[in-house]
């Protein structure tokens, strides 16, 4: 039976809604919780919350969200250290335990290291040691801003319908608030069926401006992406997207902005989506926009300091479907999209860097001398991928450690060092949510 590991806390006494949070009771790593201790949090006692809100609100203790939480109408939604959020279960094709900051609102939450808010799945929360999560027992987290995009302003963001949930406009300084030291565990919803493209994402920014603060933030076992960012141009620090059911990160819609030490981490047991049959999942995919046309304002991130990991060996082809690969391209550039990498490490998929497409480029304003890429078949292939020098470029069935201590975290113990540059192995990640009996 697969159990939740517990460290044993010292009695915790927290009542929902209050200023107090659950404290931290490990800094163990492998194979532990470390800063959240489900079965501590599963007794203490729950709010439930539905609508909209419209006037500031704090949430702390334990929350559960029924259906869609809108905020808005100039409300912030502050949310304590030590906060745990789930879904209120349901049995119909709905989205529920989905929180979306709208345009008119925004969102404080900002945990510490030792004391992260955590969204996650309500079966962690049970109290029940037998049950498992899965993706998708949480909806996910929108944000929705008036910074540039390259569609129009009366957009809706995937997943969702009505003018609350609009995005874009023409301030690339918006502000949606806060999310630091931030965990979102199981989530992602697809309204209509799997790969449908109309899919709540682990973390989903549309429109966000650069006044909008995001730094450690972890999204694991997502349904769908890990984070997608339609338009804006909102930056980030220290993102880490582990197990993936899709696409760790995804850009689309024009956006611009600069993510600053990022890690993507596959577990090779986690779910995977196909398209036409065939699992596409990718460490970054990034597009233009779906219709692969050229516009005004092109989707062109910069990332610093990426790390991309795969899995360790090329013995990931099934027997059955989806046929060939679990995964397909460590970053996949097309539609018209543009990327500029500073300091990138990619290893463990079958294609390292794929851009395919006219317009498509890994731009020239990347410091080729800094990326190093390997791929099982095919380390690069496309326009811009050619300023890689030779020697940072390696094509073997087993996966290249660029100098990290043992990256593939389904090969032994897991260390990215010295690639750590947003302290991935800190108390406020997770990486391991049961073990066996």
């Amino acid at each position: 039976m697969k159990k939740l590991t517990l460290i044993a806390a010292a009695a915790l006494s927290l009542t929902a809604c209050q200023n107090d949070s659950l404290a931290d009771s490990s800094n163990s790593f492998e194979m532990k919780s470390t800063s959240a201790e489900y079965l501590t949090a599963s007794s203490l006692p729950v709010t439930a919350v539905s609508g909209n809100i419209t006037s500031n609100t704090t949430w702390s203790g334990v929350v559960e969200i029924d259906g869609v939480i809108t905020v808005k109408d100039g409300a912030t939604l502050t949310i304590q250290p030590g906060t745990f959020i789930k879904a209120k279960p349901n049995t119909s094709n709905t989205a529920t335990g989905v929180l979306v900051i709208a345009k008119t609102g925004k969102i404080n939450a900002v945990g510490t290291e030792s004391q992260p808010i955590v969204f996650t799945s309500y079966k962690l929360l049970d109290g029940d040691e037998g049950t498992t999560a899965a993706p998708g027992d949480f909806g996910g987290v929108i944000i929705l801003g008036d910074a540039p995009t390259n569609v129009p302003n009366t957009t809706t963001i995937e997943g969702l319908s009505g003018s609350d949930f609009y995005f874009g406009g023409t301030n690339p300084s918006h502000n949606g608030g806060i999310l630091k030291y931030v965990r979102i565990e199981f989530a992602g919803y697809d309204l209509l069926a799997p790969n449908s493209g109309n899919e709540i994402n682990g973390l989903t920014l549309g429109g966000v401006g650069n006044g909008t603060t995001l730094d450690h933030i972890q999204v694991s076992y997502g349904k769908d992406d890990s984070f997608e960012f339609f338009g804006g141009t909102v930056n980030a620090s220290n993102l880490v997207s582990f197990a993936s059911d899709d696409d760790n990160f995804d850009f689309d819609n024009g956006y611009t902005g600069t993510i600053t030490c990022a890690l993507a981490l596959a577990d090779s047991n986690s779910t995977h989506s196909l398209s036409g049959g065939v699992s596409d999942t990718n460490g970054i995919e990034l597009d233009n926009n779906s219709s692969g046309t050229s516009t005004t304002l092109i989707t062109h991130p910069v990332i610093n300091n990426l790390t991309i990991v795969g899995i360790g060996t090329n013995l990931l082809f099934p027997t059955t479907t989806p046929s060939g690969p679990l995964y397909e391209n460590g970053i996949h550039i097309r539609r018209h999209g543009r990327l500029t990498l500073n300091d990138a490490v990619i290893t463990g998929y079958p294609t390292g860097i794929k851009v395919e497409g006219t317009g498509s480029e890994l731009s020239s304003s990347s410091t080729y001398s800094s990326i190093k890429v390997h791929g099982f078949t095919t380390a690069v292939t496309g326009a811009g991928t050619a300023g890689i020098p030779a020697t940072n470029l390696i094509v073997a069935s087993s996966a290249a450690l660029f100098g990290m201590t043992q990256p593939f975290f389904n090969s032994g113990a897991w260390n990215v060092s010295p690639r750590d540059c947003g302290n991935f192995k800190g108390i406020w990640t997770k990486y391991d949510f049961a073990i066996q009996e």
